[in-house]
């Protein structure tokens, strides 16, 4: 019942955001180059709505709006808009992003691509989909053959830890490396083997907590970037197919060739 809520409440999003792609909208910053526009909170709005009719007493975690606090060991996760900057510009790569959290782990994660009218699913135990078709990671197993996708945080102007040294690295590295900029999609393709690897930082639990599951029920694997244990709330996001894990998370720790 709570896949059937999930993906009902990401159609309820995606509707807004199909309305109000390419029209007028308002838009203000967050930051310096974080943008959030109206669609965002009116996404936002029509997914709680949905989620709140059949789960009144569960706990939501959403990016735009402080929903209260219910302490319910059920927690929803929502990203109303990832890929804002994407779609305030008319680029159509953007995503509703939701996942329910239970008792500290995440145990399904919903991803639809609006424009492209693309569902991704999973649930923990269950495998991962798009579509009705169960997917695979990928077989790339070296990684000058691997296409990678990546993202650049919101304070790299500022911040040191802003990714272009590793970005650089990889692109000499593997076969390709693109930057579309949708966290979330980047690990749904990543689930589904269109990148063989995917690798970001600082990112927010809203962004990772669909796609990582994806990922993992399509038999990849997640990390930080030293190989240790990850979870939606830590700074740093590896996620493979498994086979050029390793050679990825060298380069992450070292800067250098694997």
């Amino acid at each position: 019942m709570s896949l059937t809520v999930a993906l009902e409440a990401a159609e309820a999003g995606a509707r807004v955001l199909r309305k109000r792609f390419g029209q007028t909208l308002q838009i203000r910053h967050k930051g310096a180059v974080d943008l959030v526009t109206d669609a965002d909170q009116q996404a936002e709005a029509a997914i709680v709505e949905v989620i709140r009719s059949h789960f009144p007493k569960h706990d939501i975690l959403a990016e735009e709006q402080d929903w209260g606090r219910r302490d319910n060991p059920c927690r929803w996760i929502i990203d109303p808009l990832d890929g804002t900057t994407n779609f305030a510009h008319g680029f159509p790569w953007f995503a509703v992003s939701i996942a329910l959290e239970v008792a500290g782990v995440v145990e399904l994660g919903v991803v639809h691509a609006p424009v492209q009218n693309t569902i991704f699913s999973a649930q923990r135990g269950a495998g991962a989909w798009r579509d009705g078709a169960r997917l695979q990671v990928s077989s790339t197993g070296h990684l000058e053959q691997s296409l990678l996708a990546t993202g650049f945080p919101y304070d790299r102007n500022s911040s040191p830890a802003n990714n272009y040294d590793y970005f650089i690295q990889f692109q000499q590295l593997a076969q390709a490396c693109r930057r579309p900029g949708a966290a979330s999609l980047d690990l749904a393709y990543t689930a589904a083997g269109a990148f063989d690897g995917y690798w970001e930082m600082k990112l927010k639990p809203w962004d990772v907590a669909a796609g990582a599951l994806l990922v993992t029920e399509a038999g990849g694997r997640i990390t930080d970037f030293s190989g240790q244990n990850w979870n939606i709330y830590g700074c740093e996001c590896l996620a493979s197919n498994g086979l050029i894990h390793e050679p990825m998370s060298r380069v992450l720790q070292t800067g250098r060739r694997p």
